[in-house]
């Protein structure tokens, strides 16, 4: 899986020789240092929503998904740097059973990362929809007990593909799939939220105070959304010329840039809980409390 998650490294030399790019390396020690902040910041939203019983609610469950996926995404590069270290001391041997399945085990965090993401942020546009359109049906329509069931059923799938995809990571077919994904979800939610706001504007003398008051939600995950774009697209886009091009030396220049690309993925993890405290005065008060006031809880 390692030439699905590191293309450059599996870049043909001669293409490499030909586009005068040498990598861009970044220290290791700043991957380890914004993946732990990352891990920490939604390990806090977890919490806050696991204490404070005035959050537990569709909408911050949702939310809570993103979190672990921001997480995972996070415990990758942790993970793998330990298993960097524990193999430059000579305790593993190279190449050997154990530090492949334990690179399979790391690289399956990664993709589940990617594929949580993706569908958490589906889910939570839905969510706002209905939020908006069908305010006052919204209790009847998202239940926790539905809520519940979707999130079990994202998360299944989500495991089982990234099983699959680990296994079947030297099939191209595999690649598209696991690429194909991104323009997919980016596509429904656009969609999504396109008639969302056009029904916003044609009809805001329709939509209730509640309605209105609840744009605010869909507003912030709209810049989760572009966050989230900004942060991946670039390593999808690594994928995909790893898989057509890899021979090419202007795509083995892009691919240069790959723990450029790397690290934006990390500074999701650690930006989305940022992104949550300040829109969000539930969370923020949550927040408070939880680092101030332990007692309050």
């Amino acid at each position: 899986m390692r030439h699905v998650i590191n293309p450059y490294e599996s870049t043909n030399d001669t293409a490499r020789n030909n586009s005068d790019c040498p990598p861009v390396l970044l220290p290791e020690e700043l991957f380890f240092a914004i993946s732990l902040i990352g891990v920490v910041e939604n390990l806090i939203i977890l919490l806050a929503v696991m204490k404070n019983k005035n959050l537990q609610a569709p909408m911050y469950f949702f939310i809570c998904s993103l979190a672990i996926s921001d997480m995972l995404g996070s415990l990758y590069k942790i993970l793998e740097n330990i298993l960097i270290i524990v193999r430059n001391m000579g305790y593993l041997k190279p190449r050997g059973n154990f530090e492949t399945t334990a690179d399979d085990i790391i690289d399956s965090m990664f993709i589940l990362s990617l594929l949580g993401s993706i569908f958490s942020l589906s889910v939570i546009a839905a969510d706002r929809y209905i939020t908006i359109f069908h305010a006052l049906q919204y209790h009847s329509i998202v239940t926790m007990r539905r809520t519940v069931t979707t999130l079990s059923l994202i998360w299944t799938f989500c495991i089982g593909s990234g099983i699959t995809m680990v296994i079947f990571s030297h099939h191209i077919p595999t690649v598209l799939t696991f690429t194909s994904l991104f323009p997919l979800m980016l596509v429904f939610i656009l969609c999504l939220y396109i008639h969302m706001f056009l029904l916003a504007r044609s009809h805001a003398s329709k939509i209730s105070t509640f309605s209105r008051a609840n744009m605010k939600g869909a507003i912030t995950l709209t810049i989760l959304l572009g966050v989230f774009i900004f942060c991946w697209a670039p390593f999808v886009l690594h994928v995909l010329l790893m898989t057509f091009c890899p021979n090419n030396p202007y795509c083995a220049c892009y691919m240069s840039l790959f723990q450029v690309n790397g690290m934006l993925i990390m500074c999701n993890a650690v930006i989305d809980p940022f992104i949550y405290a300040f829109r969000s005065p539930e969370l923020r008060n949550a927040f408070t409390k939880m680092i101030f006031c332990n007692r309050c809880w």
